[in-house]
């Protein structure tokens, strides 16, 4: 039964009661007429109470349907605003276009039982001849890092952006450590084309690959060579079969040497042209659905030194070659290495950090690599081992100098919960020296790590 109608028999209702309550009309003091015509007038009346009621009525259902409406687009406003959090739940800043914070707190202590070089990271032992049983242990933050990605905007098919980051390890005292810029470029990139422009500074396009340590260093100088330094890279994707691709990349880089020489401003940059870069890369499954890749890189440049003021100096060449290598060998085990050649390759952290015999005035000739095993995740818990070596032409050194340096080394994670890690490393360091004595050390490091 709906509103007019239980709205009726009231009004019925109420005229049959008051009628009633009224006691009852001589029939002889009205005639029909008269009754008839005051029917039709109630009935009219009613009709008209009817109707007005059937008016409120639809007034307020349409009142009721234009709230309900208002609240189901807020509700949908709500979903869409989570949403658009859940998939983008790492934007810490908002501007114009958009900028992604990231990075992580990183705490480090070590235990060395003999003296490496630097302490708060590990790149050689020093000699028994000049620093015999000497331990010693040491803290630091340095390594924490904080990075910005910038997003957009589009233009055409193409999408823009840039990033920026730093961490700790540009000298100054341990507790008033100075920020060291690691990446700093922006980037163009045409996904229809597999095709980007990157201009700043960046890793080195030779050698990509780090392996996975506690130690920051990351093998730098015991056979892992590339680093960060300015450049304008081109970068071009190829599909040559199902599920395969070929990677070229080609780079333009600034030209950084030791600083030496007549004028000790001078790094070597001044060859009148950058350092060429370019590296060529395979990726295709083999067993497995992640692809296994090889690469083949290097690089040639030239640098300028000047013996006096008379615009009198030498060239010196750096090259290297280098072969990289992932190659996923189960579903949670993965080995990854390098090997490399070259020539003064100091400002590339090789050679042992010894580019130029400065005595003989010839290029250091240097053959190193490394090698990594990684096994997990299994449920929290991560592991690794590896091996590395960094192997100067002993003919190319005077006495004293470094002429071989290799590590072994074995780590592992623990997750806490989805940011805090904890990791402990165990490494063996040997480092040879020519005509003089010899330097080992074993290496204890843990960590604490909050990633953000």
């Amino acid at each position: 039964m709906n509103v007019t109608k239980r709205v009726l028999l009231f009004y019925v209702w109420i005229g049959l009661s008051v009628s009633l309550s009224m006691g009852p009309v001589p029939v002889w003091s009205q005639t029909t007429e008269e009754i008839i015509l005051k029917m039709q007038r109630q009935m009219e009346e009613l009709q008209n109470h009817v109707n007005d009621l059937e008016k409120r009525n639809k007034e307020l259902e349409n009142r009721l349907n234009q709230q309900e409406q208002t609240a189901a687009d807020q509700v949908e406003k709500m979903e869409q605003m989570e949403q658009v959090s859940l998939s983008a739940p790492q934007e810490a800043i908002n501007t114009k276009f958009g900028v992604d914070l990231y990075g992580f707190l990183k705490f480090d202590a070590a235990y060395d039982t003999a003296r490496t070089d630097a302490g708060d990271f590990a790149r050689w032992v020093e000699s028994e001849a000049t620093n015999r049983n000497d331990d010693q242990f040491n803290m630091t933050a340095n390594q924490s890092r904080f990075g910005l990605q910038f997003n957009g905007p589009d233009f055409g098919n193409a999408k823009s952006g840039g990033r920026v980051e730093v961490d700790f390890y540009g000298g100054g005292a341990e507790n008033k450590s100075h920020l060291m810029m690691r990446h700093a470029y922006l980037e163009m990139n045409w996904p229809e084309y597999d095709f980007s422009i990157l201009a700043g500074q960046t890793s080195d396009v030779i050698s990509p690959l780090v392996p996975n340590t506690l130690n920051y260093a990351v093998n730098w100088w015991v056979g892992d060579i590339g680093y960060r330094r300015p450049q304008f890279r081109l970068s071009k994707g190829f599909d040559v079969g199902e599920n395969s691709s070929l990677l070229l990349q080609g780079a333009l880089a600034r030209t950084i040497g030791d600083d030496w020489g007549f004028d000790p401003g001078d790094t070597g940059e001044d060859a009148g042209f950058p350092t060429l870069q370019s590296r060529l890369a395979y990726s295709v499954p083999l067993w497995m659905d992640t692809p296994a890749t090889l690469g083949i890189s290097g690089h040639w440049g030239q640098e300028e030194y000047d013996a006096d003021n008379a615009d009198h100096g030498k060239d010196f060449d750096t090259w290297s070659a280098s072969i990289d290598l992932v190659l996923p060998l189960m579903e949670k085990l993965m080995l990854k290495g390098e090997w490399f050649i070259g020539e003064n390759l100091d400002a590339y952290l090789g050679g042992i950090a010894q580019g130029v015999n400065r005595a003989l005035l010839e290029e250091i000739e240097s053959t190193g690599g490394w090698a990594a095993l990684s096994m997990g995740p299994f449920d929290k818990w991560q592991f690794t081992l590896g091996a590395a070596i960094d192997d100067p032409r002993d003919r190319d050194l005077n006495a004293g100098d470094r002429a071989r340096n290799y590590s072994l080394f074995g780590n592992t994670f623990y997750s806490i919960n989805e940011a805090m890690l904890v990791g402990f490393e165990v490494s063996y360091w040997d480092t040879e020296y020519k005509y003089q004595t010899d330097g080992d050390s074993v290496r204890l490091q843990t960590s604490l790590i909050y990633k953000f």
